[in-house]
């Protein structure tokens, strides 16, 4: 046996009550994807009418076999399985502590010296050669393939600012205004409404027909990605629409960037139900109009009071109108701002600042109010 009795029973415990939390229990379809990576073998395993007893029966089937032919751990796959189906309920806990003593037991490692106690005997303390910390944050190796996909539809936008029909200069130079932008469609840029007003804090709001000739006027550079790298300009033909409310407008421009993919839209409402929800959000932008980066550390989102989004993931100036992207790098926001907050934490530390985006479902809701054939257009219908 790879555990005791008494953890196959801890561990079964722990995931009637988390199904039983999630409306369900452990019934074909759960068996199934919680046996991924071995499924074949549980062909000719007993199968009974009753979740319960079938939950013990493959637990202690799964325990008596440390390795398959094919060098597969039946309790250790399903065990990583079940813990990442289950990772939003409490008792995920208990199955990842069972997966790491599975897996310390399957890897065969001697005991190593704790180095920040060396005078203890080797193996006085619980040990092993790796371990997860808190919770998994690995990711498939395709999300970096990810990022760079994403990331040649984002650009830094250029935005002119009139004043009654002209250029407004400064010592003779046009007075521009920096944000980033990204394809919603070929030939369709989306910001916030606040780039394309391209005001400061505390100036009058452009008029309409200073706004029509900004937005016509701005400039996309796509592939700035390093100061030494010439990007590729792509010029806005008109505005399509806007919303000041939701701070976004997409806007036309002069020809479609056939070389580059659109990135995907989530419709998706982001709800983040209590303090143990564990989303994180990433963002590619041109903060200060610098060459591109990434944001994916210390990404996690902190509130969603719909149409926003509040989360701790690092933009600067610049990062106004940037995707906010799920980890399979679809869109779920569009990043706008920064506010004030108080009695917030984050890593142990107290902080002032949340940044904060517009959420894509409430864009998109608000298209199918004002503008059904754009919208089609944007979805591919």
């Amino acid at each position: 046996m790879l555990v005791t009795q008494e953890r196959i029973d801890e561990i079964a415990q722990a995931v009637q009550a988390a199904l039983l939390a999630r409306g369900s229990f452990y019934d074909a379809t759960i068996r199934f994807l919680f046996g991924q990576g071995f499924i074949n073998h549980l062909v000719g395993l007993p199968v009974v009418p009753m979740p319960a007893v079938q939950l013990d029966l493959d637990l202690t089937n799964f325990n008596n076999v440390e390795r398959l032919a094919d060098g597969a751990a039946p309790l250790e796959i399903w065990l990583r399985n079940a813990a990442k189906f289950l990772k939003l309920q409490t008792q995920s806990a208990i199955l990842q502590d069972a997966l790491d003593e599975v897996a310390i037991r399957l890897s065969g490692a001697p005991p190593v010296q704790d180095a920040t106690a060396p005078n203890l005997p080797v193996g006085s303390l619980p040990e092993g050669l790796e371990k997860t910390i808190h919770r998994d944050d690995t990711l498939p190796f395709r999300f970096v393939a990810g990022a760079e996909r994403v990331g040649t539809a984002v650009a830094k936008l250029r935005v002119p600012e009139f004043e009654n029909g002209q250029i407004r200069l400064k010592l003779g130079e046009p007075i521009i205004h920096l944000g980033t932008g990204w394809l919603i469609k070929n030939d369709l840029l989306i910001t916030n409404w606040h780039v394309v007003n391209a005001r400061e804090d505390g100036q009058p709001k452009a008029t309409q027909a200073d706004f029509e000739l900004q937005a016509a006027a701005l400039t996309a550079e796509f592939d700035f990605d390093a100061d030494d790298r010439q990007g590729s300009i792509a010029a806005a033909e008109k505005i399509e629409i806007s919303d000041a409310t939701l701070d976004y407008a997409l806007i036309k421009l002069s020809k479609s960037v056939a070389d580059r993919t659109p990135l995907s839209l989530s419709a998706e409402r982001i709800e983040v139900q209590n303090e143990n929800d564990y989303i994180a959000v990433n963002i590619i932008q041109h903060p200060g109009g610098r060459p591109k980066r990434v944001a994916i550390r210390n990404n996690l989102i902190y509130r969603a009071a719909y149409p926003l989004v509040s989360y701790f993931t690092d933009t600067e100036g610049g990062s106004s109108g940037s995707p906010v992207c799920n980890d399979d790098w679809r869109v779920v926001a569009l990043h706008r701002a920064w506010k004030s907050v108080q009695g917030v934490q984050f890593q142990g530390k107290q902080t002032p600042f949340v940044n904060e985006g517009t959420q894509i479902a409430a864009i998109l809701e608000h298209l199918q109010q004002n503008n059904q054939g754009l919208l089609a257009e944007i979805l591919g219908n």
